[in-house]
């Protein structure tokens, strides 16, 4: 990018999110010769230029959620003087689920040069090997983790056409599967990715019942990104027919949960939406 005279420039740079050997040369260049380096945790830091074997010349300082809103005007400051100010995160891009965003909104604000030096990326790591469509996608990065929140977050993605991408901790990933088998319906496709380009790389696929089966069996570890496929097309069969089928496989003696849980499976609409509308309906 144009710099202008006397002025630095900002640059967000994506660091290996498991291998060191995706570590671009740029990004060596930039740890070794920024006049200021801004680091989500500077342990971390520290690890990854002793992997690359890298010595940094320039200023080390910390800059993570807790203290953006102070850090960033001195970070902007820092440009303004003329420094090349790198931000860094622990993996991957920042301001992607990472800070960064602050300082990118603060110095597009205040006509500060930022730029980026592109490289790895769960997100499209995980997208490209899911198997699932990459031609239109969205990122919904964590859920939230009060039941309620998240429930009316996923409401809204329920008719979501887009793969869906989403970063969940291996200690929550079973409830936020059942979770997204409640709101989609279990046949929704999907793909577990876990510990993504280190040596124990591994990517579930299939439905998300047997995805949650998996986990309750076969409890993933790693950082882990959870990828789901689009709303298929509006079903054929109204919501009302639906509750039709319901309602004679209630009389049927099936429990209402059981019903609509089998209903959405055949028709493609949201067992949570339908269970939630069968409440409704008068008993008969």
């Amino acid at each position: 990018m144009e710099q202008r005279e006397g002025t630095g420039v900002i640059v967000l740079a994506a660091t290996p999110i498991g291998n060191l050997g995706d570590a671009s040369d740029r990004l060596r260049t930039l740890l070794a010769t920024a006049d200021v380096v801004a680091a989500e945790d500077t342990r971390r830091l520290h690890r990854l230029l002793q992997g690359l074997g890298v010595t940094t010349t320039g200023t080390v300082t910390s800059y993570h959620e807790h203290n953006e809103a102070t850090r960033t005007p001195e970070l902007l400051e820092a440009a303004r003087a003329g420094a090349t100010v790198l931000i860094v995160t622990d993996a991957g891009m920042p301001a992607v689920s990472d800070p960064g965003f602050r300082l990118v909104s603060a110095a597009v604000r205040e006509d500060v040069p930022v730029t980026v030096a592109p490289g790895p990326s769960a997100v499209l790591a995980a997208l490209a090997l899911s198997g699932l469509p990459t031609d239109r996608f969205c990122f919904e990065g964590f859920l939230p983790r009060k039941t309620g929140e998240r429930a009316a977050r996923l409401t809204e993605l329920a008719a979501e056409p887009r793969t869906m991408v989403f970063f969940e901790a291996p200690h929550r990933v079973e409830v936020m599967l059942a979770a997204l088998a409640e709101a989609f319906g279990p046949v929704r496709e999907a793909a577990l990715a876990r510990e993504l380009t280190k040596l124990h790389e591994e990517v579930r696929r299939g439905p998300l019942e047997a995805l949650l089966t998996g986990t309750r069996e076969d409890p993933p570890r790693g950082e882990i990104v959870v990828v789901v496929a689009g709303a298929p097309p509006a079903p054929a069969v109204s919501l009302d027919d639906a509750l039709t089928e319901v309602a004679a496989l209630r009389a049927a003696g099936t429990r209402l949960k059981d019903a609509a849980a089998q209903v959405a499976a055949s028709t493609g609409l949201s067992r949570r939406n339908l269970y939630e509308a069968a409440l409704r309906q008068p008993t008969p």
